[in-house]
């Protein structure tokens, strides 16, 4: 199916409101949504990253702090 969209005659709240509602309609259904193959990729390399111990955790507090303190 192919919807035309008159994307030149939307503001751009607009068409932020669409991608949202497009993206609302999506999530009812998250496991129909096909993931590329390369996040399982990156996936499997963080995985084995904290096997390694190579990884880093903040506690989440700390890092809202410092990316406030960043801007």
């Amino acid at each position: 199916m192919h919807v035309e969209i008159p994307l030149d005659k939307m503001t751009i709240e607009d068409k932020l409101r669409a991608i949202e509602e497009i993206w609302s309609d999506l999530l009812r259904a998250p496991d129909e949504l096909p993931a590329p193959a390369w996040h399982a990729d990156v996936l499997h390399a963080r995985a084995d990253r904290v096997q390694e111990g190579k990884s880093r955790f903040n506690d989440w507090s700390d890092a809202k702090n410092h990316i406030r303190e960043r801007t």
